[in-house]
């Protein structure tokens, strides 16, 4: 069958539920075809993950260090390396050979907690 993936629900606010993230890095986002400057890119680490998941008997699973990309569209932002955000309006779409990727789209990122000098 072909286009089931337009049929896919990303749950975000489960899944960042139990999650902090700390941003690593900040710049501009560009169209890829225009090269437009469309938004900002935030990229973040999962430094603490206490989401629960459904594993089977013996398993462990955590998404803790994994690296997040989130695109802001039509917002500039400059957030410092360190600091912890919240997302506001998070959408997501899974997608890969595997379903083992996963793109964020935000309305904004909210700071909670400033980067420490």
């Amino acid at each position: 069958m072909k286009y089931l993936t337009q049929f896919l629900h990303f749950d975000c606010p489960a899944f960042f539920s139990g999650k902090i993230l700390q941003v690593v890095g900040c710049k501009q986002w560009a169209d890829y075809g225009s090269k437009d400057i469309v938004g900002s890119k935030i990229i973040a680490v999962i430094v603490e993950d206490k989401t629960p998941y459904r594993v089977k008997d013996g398993e462990q699973a955590s998404n803790i260090f994994e690296k997040i990309s989130i695109k802001v569209p039509n917002k500039t932002l400059n957030i410092a390396p360190g600091t912890v955000v919240e997302l506001v309006n998070p959408t997501g779409t899974v997608y890969g050979d595997y379903r083992n990727q996963l793109s964020i789209r935000a309305e904004d990122v909210k700071v909670a907690q400033p980067a420490k000098a």
